[in-house]
C-alpha cells in the first residue's frame, strides 16, 4: 500500500465533528421581572421593620408619638399648601404638565390668563387672584390683591416666539392700571419677548412697570421670584 492510500484511508476514519450546543440564554424581560420581584420584596421587608419601629415606639411613649404625629402632619399640611412640598411621583414645579413655558405656547389667550392667576395663587404673599381680562379689559387681565392690600394689574400676551410685544402694551398698561383700575404696580407677562422700543418705553416711565418675558416665565414657573415679590 502506498504512502498516499494510506493518508486517505485514516482521514476517512476520523469521527465527524458533533455540533456545538449553546445553552440556552434566561430571557431578558424573566431576568428584569425576577429583580423587579426582588426589589419589591426587599422594599416590603424593610417598610415591615420600620412599621415594627414605629409601633413599638408608639406603645413605649403614646402621647409623643402622638404629639409629633400630629406636628408632622400639620407640617405637611402646610407646606404641600405653599407649594413647597411635592411628593415624589407628583408633578414638581419643572414637571406641571399645565404649568410649563411649552404648554402656556399652545394655549389660548384666555386659557393663558386663567393659567397665569393659578401661577400667582400659589405665592402664599397673594390673597386672590381673578381673571378680568376681556374685550374692553384696558390691559387688565388679571387683578392681584396682596395680603398686605397692595393690588397688581396684570396684562398677559400668550404670544409665539417670533411675536414680540411692542410699546403700545406698555403704554396701555401704564395709562390704565392707577387711574382706572386703582391699582399700585402693573406687569405685562408674555410667552415671548418685548421688542426694544417697548423696553426703551418702560425705562423711560417714572415707576416703570415689570415686564416678565418667556425666560423670566420659565423661572417664576420654576420656583423663582413672582414679578411682585
Amino acid at each position: 500500500m502506498t504512502t498516499r492510500a494510506r493518508r486517505r484511508r485514516s482521514t476517512s476514519r476520523r469521527p465527524a465533528r458533533r455540533p456545538r450546543v449553546r445553552a440556552a440564554r434566561r430571557p431578558r424581560g424573566q431576568a428584569a421581572r425576577r429583580r423587579a420581584r426582588e426589589q419589591a420584596t426587599t422594599r416590603l421587608v424593610l417598610a415591615a421593620l420600620v412599621l415594627a419601629a414605629v409601633v413599638a415606639v408608639a406603645r413605649e411613649h403614646p402621647v409623643a408619638t402622638a404629639t409629633l404625629g400630629i406636628v408632622a402632619t400639620a407640617t405637611l399640611v402646610y407646606l404641600a399648601r405653599t407649594g413647597r412640598l411635592h411628593l415624589p411621583g407628583s408633578p414638581g414645579p419643572g414637571q406641571d404638565v399645565t404649568h410649563t413655558l411649552a404648554a402656556f405656547q399652545h394655549m389660548t389667550g384666555t386659557q393663558f390668563e386663567y393659567a397665569v392667576a393659578d401661577l400667582a395663587r400659589r405665592d402664599p404673599a397673594v390673597r386672590s387672584a381673578t381673571v378680568s381680562g376681556g374685550a374692553n379689559d384696558r390691559g387688565l387681565d388679571v387683578l392681584v390683591v396682596l395680603r398686605d392690600g397692595r393690588r397688581i394689574a396684570v396684562q398677559c400676551k400668550r404670544y409665539a416666539e417670533g411675536n414680540r410685544v411692542g410699546a403700545p402694551a406698555i403704554y396701555t398698561a401704564n395709562g390704565t392700571y392707577r387711574a382706572y383700575h386703582r391699582c399700585d404696580h402693573a406687569v405685562i407677562v408674555t410667552t415671548s419677548r418685548f421688542t426694544r422700543d417697548a423696553e426703551l418705553a418702560n425705562a423711560s416711565l417714572p415707576e416703570p412697570l415689570r415686564l416678565v418675558d418667556g425666560r423670566g416665565l420659565a423661572r417664576w414657573l420654576g420656583g423663582g421670584r413672582p414679578p411682585w415679590g
